[in-house]
């Protein structure tokens, strides 16, 4: 009962992070939403422990030497789901480079494992209910909008976070400077 409280709780501040972001962040201005101004760009980014959609516990030293592009999703988000193929092809054109994608969500470990074999992600999936909240939350995502994505460079350090959906252009030009 505990557990179920718990993921209600976290689902809805999600959706509310989530509905007062569209709302007060509809169509900011080009650049607006990468977070210039928080005070984790630049810092080393904060540790997890978080069960993957295969069931193995992930830490971010097991992405050690990687430029890793955290993403915290949720089957249930649209501009999730948009993005994702995008994702993948960041993947494969810039993992040879150092690139690794990895995907959080915040969800049941069940729908995400069928999601991920429906739609054939190719990039680690983590997932998890309260723990994947507050995971979000130390990268930065205080508002809970999703998704929301951190980019960390192969020293640990983070340098660039976004809320909302990413576009190919933009991300690839960080890469660039990065990898």
């Amino acid at each position: 009962m505990r557990r179920l409280i718990v993921i209600l709780v976290a689902t809805a501040a999600m959706l509310a992070g989530f509905y007062l972001s569209a709302r007060h962040f509809a169509e900011p201005p080009p650049g607006v939403q990468q977070l210039s101004n928080s005070p984790q760009l630049g810092s080393r980014r904060p540790d997890f422990y978080l069960a993957s959609n295969k069931g193995a516990f992930v830490t971010p030293e097991d992405f050690s030497g990687k430029t890793l592009l955290i993403n915290f999703w949720a089957t249930w988000c649209a501009p999730c789901r948009h993005e994702m193929p995008m994702l993948m092809d960041l993947q494969r054109e810039y993992g040879p480079d150092g690139l690794q994608v990895v995907g959080i969500a915040l969800d049941d470990a069940q729908n995400v494992s069928s999601f991920v074999q429906t739609y054939g992600i190719s990039y680690p999936v983590l997932v998890g209910d309260a723990d994947v909240f507050a995971t979000s939350n130390a990268y930065g995502n205080v508002a809970g909008v999703l998704p929301y994505s951190v980019l960390v460079d192969k020293d640990g350090i983070i340098r660039w976070q976004y809320a909302g959906e990413i576009r190919h252009e933009k991300i690839s030009r960080l890469l660039g400077e990065l990898l």
